[in-house]
């Protein structure tokens, strides 16, 4: 409280502010006070006129023009002070708190009024005694100023503080009210504690004692102490040894300890450390503010690198979930070939059996007549039938000739699985780290589903691998002629789709592309091999190519009732919101600029010297089910077209989804960092055909309620999926579920979610249904029925959920089966 009096006194008068006013500089004078220190300055001298004339006179007008000596003094709360510089020099009078302030150049005028109503005479100028910065009062004087009352507030209060008691500070638990002072020991007593602790005998009997009301005003009052030599007690420190650097006494350079040293006057010493000082600490200052936001640089450094963290692993979690799915998948594919192996073997076994059995039955009733034909005792009538069993049994042994009694199978399964190259991988996964001997760009990769042909024009789409270390700074696609010839450039630049028109028709060609940055090229890409049509009469069907040339007989036949009509065309879904960069042909001169997405066509993915169809590189992810014998013909990999017709490739939208939503493994895996739920879409329409996709729950923390299904495009992205008329959706925790579209809650079915589990959508446009699957088991029975126009996928989840898409499934085998009965 003590410390804080200081800052409510006025620094012209040294009382309590008094009506305290509000300067332009933010500092506060006492409005009498205010009026005591105007000048007025002539007309032609204001700062106004000198403004017009083009001097240049700051508001900012010091006598002292050092600046550091103006801080220095300002620090000490001693300063100097002037208006400006034309104004007339009046000897300045000091304020009872050290600030020197100007006079009134003049008397005021007599008036009847009040001090604080007097009118102010024109052109005066106020000068703030703290900061010195000068201005002219305008026509309405000091009532343009406004005045403090915050300040007066808290002056009362203060007031109303220093009336109450003073208390005892020697008393050890609630203290008492003082009743004396002690002016040498500067404390405060009260009876008991004088008496014990400030007994009138011995050295304290000289100390004066006084009330406590006087004891704090002499406190305030007493003059500061000054420093005296530490080797003559009676002498004050007068200069500074610039050698010995300390303040020195007149007798100490009498005496002739500091005479041959150089020494300065000790105010002005004073100054120039404090200039020193003063200068060094902004030097520091300046250290401390970069070091603040250094920190807060840091701090930004350990929430990215969370956020990072949490991104990075969600990545890698679905990377390895999707390695994992598709063993799984790969394993139910093997265990069908060893399932079907071990029913030919019983087969064959059995058969063998079966046949081996009736013949020995026959043989041993032989056996058994011709017995009972030996015991005949008739010579006559045994020589009659004689010739003719020995013929039976002779072609009865002949009929027991070599190999009859051999296995047809051996009890060994001739199939032996190879999975050394697939252990060493997964002994070699890691991290790719960017390495200084090699920083090119990743091989880029060919998005087969973004891919199609559309008469002579080809459409063709690739990415950079997943958590690719380099960036890529552009693309370079090469295209042959269409004869086997050497690749040409067709397109150079940063896009990662391009469409190439004027291509021949009916020609095959090979495509392959590669990214490159500063440092270089990456390696090309695996070969794509396309066909175009036969005609220009439509959009073909293109069907992959045969592993070998000799296979193009059986593979005519393969593929000769789905090439009868050039205008069949694969009903494959577009991406919304997405057009192909279109590159002028090499072949011909033709630019088109139209979107070529009317067709779906798929390609034969050339791995060189060898090629591998479609399928095999897609069928341990995305074709369960599809039995594929590789012993069988070589061309038994084909693609089956009839299987991919309901086949959809897509990831989530980052473009219409919550700015709350975040996004990893190439847009497949979602979460959000909201506690609200949010809405995400795929990036992929449907408006007619059979779709199914799959979403696998990553996490799964406290208990919500994910919801999935399908949606318009300008559903709420807001609150949860179902809630509005744009959505239809299914919500579940780890309980139960519900059907919701447009905030209506239908048909609650027992059975929730965990961790890892996979909810299953079905969208039948044929059949205008919507059907929802947990864990391959359908949930409730159908959820949506007469549903038409164009849907996107659609999930809403918060922060304690998150998904990963798998989309490129085809519809479940039941579900088929039970359309095709329909």
């Amino acid at each position: 409280m003590e410390e804080m009096e200081e800052e409510l006194k006025c620094p012209v008068c040294g009382s309590f502010y008094r009506e305290p006013i509000i300067l332009p500089c933010s500092h506060n004078l006492c409005q009498a006070c205010a009026r005591n220190i105007l000048v007025q300055t002539p007309e032609s001298e204001s700062p106004q006129s000198r403004r017009a004339s083009g001097s240049g006179v700051s508001d900012y007008d010091y006598l002292d023009l050092d600046k550091m000596s103006l801080y220095s003094e300002a620090d000490s709360g001693y300063g100097s002070y002037g208006g400006f510089a034309s104004a007339p020099t009046t000897p300045c009078q000091k304020s009872p708190n050290g600030v020197r302030v100007f006079p009134p150049a003049m008397p005021p005028p007599p008036t009847h009024l009040s001090p604080a109503l007097a009118p102010v005479p024109r052109n005066s100028c106020i000068t703030c005694p703290q900061c010195h910065r000068s201005l002219i009062l305008d026509d309405r004087g000091l009532r343009g100023f406004p005045k403090n009352r915050v300040l007066e507030g808290v002056i009362d209060r203060y007031q109303q503080s220093k009336a109450a008691a003073l208390k005892c500070q020697l008393c050890e638990k609630a203290p008492k009210e003082a009743t004396v002072m002690c002016e040498q020991c500067d404390v405060f007593y009260c009876d008991p504690c004088r008496l014990r602790c400030h007994p009138p005998r011995g050295p304290l009997a000289k100390h004066r004692l006084v009330p406590p009301a006087q004891g704090r005003v002499s406190r305030r009052l007493s003059p500061r102490k000054v420093s005296t030599c530490t080797d003559h007690e009676l002498e004050n420190h007068s200069m500074y040894c610039v050698q010995c650097k300390m303040p020195v006494c007149y007798q100490c350079l009498e005496e002739g300890k500091h005479s041959s040293h150089e020494v300065k006057a000790l105010g002005a010493m004073w100054k120039l450390h404090k200039s020193q000082l003063s200068q060094a600490l902004n030097g520091l200052s300046d250290r401390a503010k970069e070091a603040k936001e250094f920190l807060v640089q840091l701090r930004n450094m350990v929430q990215q690198i969370q956020e990072n963290s949490v991104e990075f692993e969600a990545c890698l979690v679905a990377q390895c979930d999707a390695l994992i799915d598709a063993l799984n998948r790969r394993k139910a594919q093997l265990l069908a070939r060893v399932n079907k192996e071990h029913e030919h073997k019983l087969k064959v076994v059995r058969d063998q059996i079966s046949h081996c059995t009736v013949k020995l039955r026959q043989t041993t009733g032989l056996m058994e007549y011709c017995l009972e034909v030996i015991k005949e005792n008739d010579p006559s009538g045994f020589l009659q039938i004689s010739d003719a069993l020995i013929r039976r049994v002779h072609l009865t042994e002949d009929q027991w000739g070599k190999g009859t009694l051999t296995p047809r199978m051996t009890t060994d399964f001739d199939l032996s699985l190879d999975n050394s190259p697939l252990l060493q991988s997964i002994h070699q996964l890691d991290f790719v780290q960017m390495k200084a001997s090699s920083p090119v760009p990743a091989t880029p990769i060919l998005q087969l589903e973004e891919c199609c042909t559309h008469n002579n024009s080809a459409t063709l789409s690739w990415k950079q691998p997943p958590l690719s270390p380099v960036p890529a700074e552009g693309y370079i696609l090469e295209l042959d002629d269409g004869s086997g010839g050497q690749f040409r450039e067709v397109y150079v630049g940063k896009e990662t789709m391009c469409t190439v028109d004027g291509l021949h028709f009916n020609s095959t060609y090979n495509a392959r592309v590669k990214a490159f940055n500063k440092t270089g090229v990456s390696p090309y890409s695996k070969t794509l091999v396309l066909q175009t049509s036969e005609g220009p009469r439509g959009c073909s069907v293109m069907k992959p190519l045969p592993a070998r040339q000799e296979d193009t007989q059986a593979f005519n036949q393969d593929t000769e009732e789905d090439t009868d009509s050039e205008e069949q065309t694969l009903p494959f879904p577009v991406p919304s919101e997405r057009l192909p960069l279109r590159r002028m042909s090499p072949f011909s001169s033709t630019l088109n600029l139209q979107p070529s997405f009317p067709g779906r066509s798929y390609f034969d993915f050339r791995s060189s010297p060898h090629q591998m169809s479609l399928h095999s590189s897609l069928q341990s992810l995305n074709a369960p089910g599809c039995n594929f014998e590789t012993q069988s013909a070589p061309y038994s990999q084909l693609v089956d077209i009839k299987k991919l017709l309901a086949v959809a490739w897509f990831a989530f939208d980052p473009g219409s989804a919550h700015s709350d939503i975040i996004f990893s493994n190439d847009n497949l895996t979602v979460t959000c960092s909201s506690y609200d739920d949010r809405v995400v879409l795929g990036k992929t329409g449907f408006s007619k055909g059979v779709h199914y996709w799959e979403l696998t729950i990553d996490r799964y923390d406290n208990h919500p309620d994910p919801a999935f299904g399908v949606a318009r495009m300008d559903v709420m992205k807001d609150v949860m999926l179902g809630k509005d008329d744009k959505a239809w959706a299914m919500y579940v925790d780890n309980n139960r579920s519900w059907f919701m579209h447009n905030n209506s809650h239908t048909n609650r079915t027992e059975g929730g979610i965990t961790k890892g589990a996979t909810i299953g959508v079905l969208l039948d446009l044929n059949r205008k249904t919507l059907t929802f699957f947990i864990n391959d088991e359908q949930q409730g029975p159908i959820a949506f029925e007469n549903v038409e126009g164009l849907f996107f996928p659609a999930v809403s989840l918060n922060r304690n959920v998150q998904v990963t898409l798998h989309t490129g499934l085809p519809v479940p085998d039941f579900y088929s089966s039970r359309a095709s009965i329909a």
